[in-house]
């Protein structure tokens, strides 16, 4: 079975030297093409602009800046090719323009690109499904002391899927320093820490009468949102159209 060919907008940036550094260990997966507004030399051709690739291609991997979203949308339309979306600080407007692109090609998009933190939301759907209302349920986040968003995207993330399994029931809770009264049952906490060079740490804690059960993940580097891209990529390889995301993957 020949490579899947990938072309890897954002090629010269942090995730995007991850990504090649990974294809070029890994069987059944190539580069053949990137574009980036760093033309730094690399071991395949890199354009300015996605549009001005020529190069054939299997997939495309986005993990560029947003301002770059125009062209590798522009190229998977115009080439019929499918997207792997993993830019984050994506607008409403972007992701309604990769909706309109699904029915077109095929698009991959997930708000976090690490396996394991889809698998553990998977398993925390599956955990709220069985345990509330008996069970009081927050989400405590940690990273970097240099990120600025907080909750973390990942952490709400995991509290849109949970809340989603229970009928959206829950009503976000994000601080309680200045609040003198007892938690509602219906409440769903998330708490953010800062500091260091935290990766990103993310625990769901189901805090019943007699038990606790809590999910965590920890990405140890930043490595693991490039593997996932990867993964993803092979998934992808040969679709025609639609939505997908870590859930298809995995499941």
């Amino acid at each position: 079975m020949s490579d899947v060919k990938i072309f890897l907008n954002g090629c010269n940036g942090r995730m995007g030297k991850v990504i090649t550094d990974i294809c070029s260990r890994e069987n059944g997966v190539s580069i053949v093409a990137g574009a980036d507004a760093n033309a730094a030399p690399s071991s395949f051709p890199v354009y300015p602009s996605a549009v001005d690739c020529k190069e054939d291609f299997d997939v495309i991997i986005d993990f560029s800046h947003v301002l770059a979203f125009p062209s590798v949308i522009q190229l998977a339309q115009d080439r019929k090719k499918p997207l792997i979306m993993c830019t984050t600080g994506l607008t409403e407007d972007n992701k309604k323009a990769l909706s309109s692109l699904s029915e077109k090609t095929a698009v991959f998009y997930s708000a976090n690109m690490s396996l394991g933190i889809n698998i553990l939301i998977n398993l925390a759907q599956k955990a709220a499904d069985i345990l509330y209302p008996g069970f009081d349920i927050e989400i405590i986040e940690a990273h970097h002391n240099q990120k600025i968003d907080a909750p973390s995207g990942t952490a709400l993330m995991i509290a849109d899927a949970v809340n989603e399994t229970l009928d959206h029931q829950l009503e976000y809770v994000y601080d309680r320093h200045n609040v003198r009264q007892k938690r509602d049952p219906k409440e769903l906490g998330l708490h953010s820490i800062r500091g260091g060079s935290i990766v990103g740490d993310h625990s769901i804690i189901f805090a019943g009468p007699e038990e606790v059960l809590t999910i965590s993940h920890t990405a140890q580097t930043r490595n693991v949102f490039a593997r996932g891209a990867v993964a993803a990529a092979r998934f992808m390889c040969g679709k025609t159209d639609g939505m997908f995301s870590m859930k298809d993957l995995i499941n």
